[in-house]
């Protein structure tokens, strides 16, 4: 118990460091950060695709004795969870940036859609941090492996969540410690995850599959649609050995004991 703490605790933190990325973009060339973005993007669908069925779907199946139409469920509710969570963060900047269309002309600070971006991310925060404690009460490979997958769609996720805090015109400091407040929220999120997991089997039978269904609408819905809109073929063959990267790495830690 006292081990998986350690090793969970460590690894929320170091997912919530990630937000201070934002740091160094400032420095960078747009046309290589953008470079950049999409093969961190091809990298990360490879460790959520990677993690969900290398990792977390069979380690749910081995817990349940075979499968079962629970695991099913479960995958389905976090598909289901994610998409809801994506709606509403959607729905408030599309919602804020037609009501004031004509307004922005005269506003070019909208704060509202930074508030929103930062509670719609604490919330995936949360659920990162729940997943990740899950993870490492099945062992020690599975939860690094889901802790890898989780750093990877972290960094180009909070390097988008950056620019939308200067958008709405949060100073650069700002934007730094609010992110990290808001990335700082997954934290609460492992010590429940911790105190659950530490007491019932049933909780770590639902959150693995309910990851693995976040993670494959996550790498599906969200990354994969941006590698089609660059489609040259040098680009496309880039991304190719990127996604097969990060399946490589999460099958690599298939081997770690």
């Amino acid at each position: 118990m006292h081990t998986q703490s350690i090793y969970i605790l460590g690894s929320v933190i170091l997912v919530s460091l990630i937000s201070l990325i934002g740091l160094i973009s400032l420095s960078m060339d747009r046309k290589f950060l953008n470079r950049i973005l999409l093969i961190l993007v091809s990298i990360s669908a490879g460790t959520l695709f990677g993690g969900a069925f290398l990792h977390l779907l069979p380690e749910a199946v081995e817990m349940a004795g075979g499968f079962t139409i629970n695991i099913s469920l479960y995958v389905l509710g976090g598909i289901v969870v994610f998409f809801i969570l994506e709606k509403i963060i959607h729905f408030h900047h599309h919602h804020h940036a037609h009501n004031h269309k004509e307004s922005l002309l005269h506003e070019p600070h909208p704060h509202h859609i930074g508030v929103m971006n930062l509670i719609g991310d604490g919330l995936h925060n949360f659920l990162d941090g729940l997943i990740i404690a899950g993870a490492y009460f099945v062992s020690i490979p599975v939860g690094i492996a889901t802790t890898v997958a989780v750093i990877f769609h972290e960094i180009p996720q909070e390097l988008a969540d950056f620019g939308v805090l200067l958008y709405a015109g949060f100073s650069k400091g700002k934007a730094i410690v609010l992110n990290l407040i808001s990335a700082l929220v997954a934290v609460v999120g492992a010590l429940i995850g911790i105190f659950f997991g530490a007491s019932s089997q049933q909780f770590i039978a639902v959150i693995l599959p309910f990851a693995a269904g976040g993670f494959l609408y996550i790498a599906g819905s969200n990354l994969i649609p941006e590698l089609h809109k660059h489609c040259k073929l040098k680009e496309s063959f880039i991304h190719l050995f990127a996604l097969l990267l990060g399946i490589g790495i999460t099958a690599g830690l298939l081997f770690v004991k």
